[in-house]
């Protein structure tokens, strides 16, 4: 994934005092990320890091916006309304590790690129469910959704009768169990 200049935080940096900077992520940062997801989007980040006295980096994420996102009846684009606040903690170490809740970054580079944590944010805050407000589907899809979501039912009716040879093998059943 692509990583914008502001999304790059020198942990370095942040030894003499705090950084806050914010930025709009736009369609082409949504693209970089190359997910069927999150098609495009509008959203303004604030990025807020300082270093605590225990030695990590607390780094707190505010995205406010809206992306676009297929609605799950109709497969058309909608806009989703997103607002998340999340927490990345990092320290500086040997190698660069993001297996455990704090990320290592490492101490020789010390530039920690948060594309991606921003990105699995804003993912994150996007309903399993996300469908259009009612009667702002498409239209031409919604039909052939009830054409055959009505042929599956009339299949599913046909299934529930009997098959005649099984009448024919209960009347069977029931003379030898006389």
């Amino acid at each position: 994934m692509e990583s914008l200049e502001s999304l790059k935080i020198d942990l370095k940096s942040l030894d003499t005092g705090a950084l806050s900077t914010s930025c709009h992520l736009g369609d082409e940062f949504f693209e970089a990320a190359e997910s069927d997801e999150i098609k495009s989007g509008d959203v303004m980040l604030s990025i807020s890091a300082r270093k605590s006295v225990s030695g990590l980096y607390e780094i707190d994420f505010h995205a406010e916006g809206t992306v676009k996102v297929p609605c799950d009846l109709c497969l058309d684009d909608m806009d989703q309304p997103i607002c998340t606040d999340n927490r990345l903690l990092a320290k500086l170490g040997e190698e660069y590790s993001d297996e455990d809740d704090i990320v290592t970054v490492e101490k020789d580079d010390a530039v920690l690129d948060t594309a991606w944590f921003v990105y699995e944010s804003i993912a994150l805050d996007i309903p399993i469910k996300h469908v259009h407000a009612p009667g702002k589907c498409n239209p031409a899809m919604i039909k052939a959704l009830e054409e055959h979501s009505a042929a599956r039912s009339s299949e599913e009716e046909n299934e529930t009768a009997v098959d005649p040879r099984w009448s024919e093998l209960e009347k069977l059943k029931s003379i030898i169990k006389d």
